[in-house]
């Protein structure tokens, strides 16, 4: 072989070693690609399982948060309706109460006032207490039931309250029982 043919085959060589590397930089570049691509794929996964975590711990706290305030107020009514049903016996002792004092047996009305009084301290104890309402105040249809309206015997009356019918009870801050009320037109 000659000089020249040796020259060309080394050029040759050259060329494709250099190609050969050209082709193996560029299947790096394409490895490097992949794997970022993958670590990409893996950061979003990530992402994604965090924001689901997120989520979920957000409703887990919303749901403690709700189930908590409805216990509580469970725990504040929850004689609501045994408190409900001695309503009757209470508006009962006030009329009992009415009656006896007209006799003139003052121990018996002494017996039936500390029995009354017992009665009405143990449902206070249990958190219902009497709405007050008397003859002249403002009718407040959120607060009082109107049973009827009649002309009001005075000026001052029209609009406002004439008699109170039945009396009213609230259980903590609900109202159980709306006093029932005669306003005045």
């Amino acid at each position: 072989m000659s000089k020249e043919e040796d020259n060309k085959e080394a050029i040759a060589d050259q060329q494709f070693a250099a190609e050969e590397n050209a082709g193996q930089e560029v299947i790096d570049e394409v490895d490097e690609k992949e794997e970022l691509t993958e670590e990409e794929k893996l950061k979003e996964e990530l992402a994604t399982e965090k924001d689901k975590f997120l989520r979920l711990f957000a409703e887990f706290e919303n749901y403690k948060r709700r189930t908590s305030k409805e216990r509580i107020e469970l725990f504040k009514t929850a004689g609501q309706d045994i408190m409900v049903s001695m309503l009757p016996v209470l508006d009962d002792f006030d009329r009992a109460l009415n009656e006896i004092s007209k006799s003139e047996d003052k121990e018996l009305l002494k017996g039936v006032e500390l029995i009354s009084n017992k009665f009405r301290n143990t449902l206070n104890g249990k958190g219902l207490s009497l709405i007050t309402v008397k003859p002249g105040d403002a009718f407040d249809a959120e607060m009082h039931e109107a049973i009827t309206q009649i002309p009001a015997p005075t000026e001052e009356l029209k609009g406002k309250i004439v008699d109170v019918v039945e009396k009213g009870y609230t259980l903590g801050d609900k109202i159980i029982r709306h006093p029932k009320v005669v306003v005045g037109q």
